[in-house]
């Protein structure tokens, strides 16, 4: 019996060591295996990531809960770990033969290799990015994060939110020591920025705890759990601690933040683009092909805009005439007809909640009719929701939230309501098309339920890519029928001149020195979009350099591809088969995505 269990531990010990073995080559070192790598690659990013994780709920199904309370260190020493980490990880995957790779191993191989040798070739404009700015940033993206995305379903997620209340003043210290770094080098925010990120917190600040956002919303919740996860003494001793929370913690964060930009805002004068940088023009240049992942230039880019806004202008141009439009520019009928009483919903709360509703129905219409056009459907569903009303000043006018891994929270296009004379209904359908079905969310949701493909394959975001497809389905909704009013067809064409300009003005105003007045005078003259709203965007473009122009150019290359295809195979031609190609490899660049369709074309010819 001795020797049975000294053999026995002898078995236990090997097996120990073993897996210690495996676990440190597939943590520290090359793994033998270069899948292996991918999933490391991917662990060590979330790991370092908690709010990603919080989103994707993928380490909650197997128990681990631990990110849950923490927040990601937004500190420049934690940038710095990170940027050498980039380094180290793409020398490893360099490591690997890829020659012997082929498949989905080698596309896996080249969208990584293509993803970390462009962040890394950026590493050197480190600091040029604006991480508090009017879009996004810790000072909205946090209490969004909070409100959104943090999960309450018993009394440890409701303590993690409180954990994570008392942490915001850590997260915004570490933001601020990379703002200060920044300045140091002469790279500061254009001032508008500085004025409306200073409205945006005073107004966030502006109320007692216990009506603030992150306190209300976070008893809305609670309210949701059932009685026998928390009793209701735990939920009101819960609650005082959220406030208080509130007050000691997050408005002290915030009144730090402030006082950090109201010492910066007499320094910064201008609203100029990127070029006034140093290295400014190479900077934009990057940005360039970072986004449209081409090797465009700025100027390539800009000509091409050109002549999409003069070829998209001629048919808005027949719609109106139609229509009974014939004065004035383009952008001015457009706003004329927008205008229009038959074209507006009542500015009330009612007015704005059917919009609500009738985004959501647009959606639900279309996604019972496109089997004709998609083998493969989301199996997650999506819903549309109002942009929170503290962030909808400087939001966009829409966005997508893709749903969480486990399926516990679907897809969001969120509307933002801050003015319904910018949501004139024949732009609606467009909106709704693009942002949900069959635009961001069948791109998301499909590349979410993928299988045997790496994590990383799921998750990496490649704008070209997906917003070109948002684009395209656009396009792909009016060819399938779904705007035949011809005045729903101009509101296809108005977001298509919409990113045609962008081409324009972003590369105007960071490369050919633009006013950002003579970027929103452009814009207003051709889209026919609100002042107001123009304004929006053109300040985005200030702050967000280049990431603009991925829409136009994505949109253009999958019509291409597409085109290509159709001529090519002609009766083979398979318009299911063709976005099964586009949508179940997940995103990557667009030079890659030209090789899978390239192959694709040959297999159905050799087939």
């Amino acid at each position: 019996m001795k020797r049975v269990f000294k053999w026995l531990l002898r078995g236990l010990l090997v097996v120990v060591l073993v897996g210690a073995v495996l676990f440190a080559n597939f943590w520290y070192f090359r793994p033998w295996n270069i899948n292996w790598f991918y999933n490391r690659v991917f662990l060590q990013f979330a790991l370092d990531n908690p709010e990603m994780l919080s989103s994707l709920r993928l380490l909650e199904q197997i128990g681990i809960r631990a990110h849950n309370s923490k927040f990601a260190d937004a500190s420049p020493a934690e940038e710095e770990r990170q940027a050498n980490k980039l380094k180290a990880d793409l020398a490893t995957l360099h490591q690997y033969d890829r020659s012997k790779l082929e498949g989905q191993e080698l596309l896996s191989y080249d969208i990584l290799d293509y993803f970390m040798t462009m962040q890394d070739e950026g590493d050197k404009f480190r600091g040029y990015d604006l991480p508090v700015n009017q879009m996004f940033g810790v000072q909205s993206g946090l209490p969004n994060f909070m409100a959104d995305t943090h999960n309450i379903s018993d009394e440890r997620d409701a303590r993690d939110y409180i954990t994570r209340l008392s942490l915001f003043g850590v997260k915004f210290d570490q933001v601020i020591e990379g703002l200060a770094q920044r300045e140091a080098r002469q790279l500061v925010p254009p001032r508008f920025t500085v004025d409306k990120v200073l409205d945006q917190m005073r107004g966030f600040i502006d109320k007692p705890a216990n009506e603030h956002m992150l306190y209300t919303t976070f008893k809305e919740r609670l309210d949701k759990v059932p009685a026998e996860k928390i009793d209701a003494t735990t939920r009101e001793r819960m609650l005082a601690e959220a406030a208080t929370q509130v007050e000691n913690t997050v408005y002290p964060a915030y009144r730090s933040l402030i006082k950090h930009y109201e010492a910066l805002q007499p320094k910064v004068t201008s609203n100029e683009g990127v070029w006034r940088l140093p290295k400014g023009d190479e900077y934009y240049a990057y940005l360039t092909r970072m986004h449209t992942t081409t090797d465009m230039t700025p100027d390539q880019v800009h000509e091409k805009g050109l002549a999409e806004v003069e070829r998209i202008g001629a048919e808005m141009d027949q719609i109106l005439r139609d229509a009974g439009y014939t004065d004035g520019t383009i952008g001015a009928r457009v706003q004329a007809l927008g205008k229009s009483p038959e074209q507006l919903y009542p500015d009330t709360d009612a007015g704005r909640e059917q919009i609500l509703k009738d985004y959501q129905s647009m959606i639900d219409e279309i996604f019972a009719g496109l089997d004709p056009y998609f083998a493969t459907k989301p199996k997650a569903g999506v819903e549309v929701k109002r942009v929170p009303a503290f962030s909808e000043k400087t939001a966009p006018g829409a966005y997508y939230q893709g749903g969480s891994l486990d399926g516990s929270r679907p897809g969001m296009f969120y509307a933002n309501l801050r003015s319904v004379e910018d949501i004139p209904k024949f732009g609606m359908r467009t909106l709704a098309y693009h942002e949900a079905v069959p635009g961001h969310h069948f791109q998301v949701s499909i590349a979410q339920e993928l299988k045997g493909l790496p994590m990383f394959r799921q998750l990496i975001p490649f704008t070209a890519y997906q917003e070109g497809w948002a684009l395209y389905s656009e396009r792909l909704a009016w060819e399938a029928g779904f705007q035949k009013n011809p005045l729903d067809n101009l509101g296809r064409l108005q977001a298509e001149m919409f990113r045609a300009c962008r081409l324009v003005v972003d590369t105007g105003m960071h490369a050919k020195k633009w006013t950002r007045e003579q970027a929103i005078q452009y814009m207003m003259d051709h889209t026919g979009m609100a002042e107001g709203e123009v304004t929006a965007e053109i300040e985005r473009y200030l702050v967000m350099p280049g990431q603009a122009l991925a829409y136009k150019v994505g949109m253009m290359k999958i019509l291409e591809v597409r085109e290509r295809a159709r001529e090519q195979l002609g009766d083979k031609f398979d318009i299911r088969d063709f976005h099964d190609i586009i949508l179940k490899n997940g995103a990557m660049p667009l030079t890659l995505l030209e090789r899978v369709v390239d192959q694709y074309i040959a297999r159905k010819k050799a087939g």
